[in-house]
C-alpha cells in the first residue's frame, strides 16, 4: 500500500558525472519496499515540471529507517532534483508497482545491469543475500559504455565475490557488452533450470538478455523502463505489449516474466 508523505535528505552525493545516490529517511518506505518496486518522486516545489519522476529502490535499512535512491540526471526533473541539499525534504509516493518474484527454491541467482539498471538491483542482491545465504550463488554483472559510469560495483562486491563488471569501449573490465558476459558466465556444467535471471537496463540489452535465457531454459524476470505520468495506473501512458495483451508498467510491472514481454514492438 503506498503513501504519500515528505521524506527528509539525509545526505546527498554525487557518484558519477551525471549519477548522484540521495539517502531518504522514511519508516514506512524503508520497511514496506520490496526489491523492484520503485518510488514517485516530485522533483519541485512548484508545478514546473508537474509530473513526479518514478525512481527504483536502490537500498533500504529498515534499522535505520531510511532508503536510497540512485538516479541520472537526464531532463528538468532529475536536474531540479540534484540540487537538493541535505536536511530538505522531498515529497515521495511509494512504494509502487510491482517488484521481483523471488523463488527461494531457486539457489542460483544471476543479476544483469546494463547502465542505469544498477538502481534497483542492488536492494534484490542484498535480499537475496539474506535468503540464499552462500554468497558465491549470487553472481553481478554489470555493463557500461566507459569506467565512468560505473555504479554501485564496491557495494555489490560486499554481497558476493562474483561481480564482473564490462565496458563497451574496453576502459574498465572486460571489453563489449554485458550480454556476452551473460554467455560466458552461463557455464551448464554449474548454472542450469535452478537458476533465475533478474536484469534491468536498456531495452535493447533487455532483448539479448531475454532471448538467451529462453535458449538456455532459464527463468527470466526484467525490470522495464517507460515514461510515467501518475505512477499507480490510471493514466495508461505507460503501457507495453506482452503475450497477455497491453499491460502498464507502473501497476503491472516494472518487472515482468521476460517470456511475456512482444519485444518486436
Amino acid at each position: 500500500m503506498p503513501i504519500q508523505e515528505k521524506c527528509r535528505i539525509l545526505d546527498h552525493q554525487k557518484v558519477a558525472p551525471f549519477h548522484f545516490k540521495i539517502t531518504l529517511v522514511s519508516k514506512y518506505i524503508s520497511s514496506h519496499a520490496e526489491p523492484g518496486q520503485f518510488v514517485n518522486v516530485r522533483c519541485s516545489q512548484d508545478y514546473d515540471p508537474l509530473l513526479r519522476r518514478p525512481l527504483g529502490v536502490h537500498n533500504v535499512n529498515p534499522e535505520e529507517e531510511i532508503f536510497e535512491l540512485l538516479y541520472e540526471i537526464v531532463g528538468k526533473g532529475t536536474e531540479l532534483l540534484s540540487k537538493h541539499q541535505v536536511g530538505q525534504e522531498i515529497d515521495i509516493l511509494g512504494p509502487l508497482g510491482n517488484g521481483f518474484d523471488i523463488n527461494k527454491d531457486k539457489k542460483v541467482a544471476i543479476l544483469v545491469a546494463g547502465g542505469m539498471g544498477v538502481a534497483p538491483l542492488l536492494y534484490l542482491a542484498k535480499f537475496l543475500r539474506s535468503t540464499i545465504h552462500d554468497p558465491r550463488s549470487i553472481h553481478i554483472l554489470i555493463g557500461t559504455k566507459t569506467k565512468e559510469l560505473i555504479l554501485a560495483e564496491k557495494e555489490f562486491k560486499t554481497l558476493t565475490d562474483n561481480v564482473i563488471v564490462s565496458t563497451d569501449d574496453g576502459s574498465y573490465g572486460k571489453k563489449g557488452f554485458v550480454s556476452d558476459v551473460l554467455l560466458e558466465t552461463l557455464d551448464p556444467r554449474t548454472i542450469d533450470a535452478s537458476a533465475t535471471i533478474y536484469a534491468c537496463g536498456p531495452k535493447p540489452m533487455l532483448k539479448a538478455i531475454a532471448e538467451i535465457a529462453f535458449q538456455k531454459k532459464i527463468d527470466c524476470q526484467v525490470s522495464m523502463e517507460a515514461r510515467m505520468a501518475c505512477g499507480i495506473g490510471t493514466c495508461l501512458g505507460c503501457v507495453i505489449n506482452t503475450t497477455k495483451g497491453y499491460q502498464k508498467v507502473c501497476d503491472d510491472g516494472p518487472v515482468f516474466d521476460a517470456k511475456e514481454i512482444v519485444w518486436t514492438s
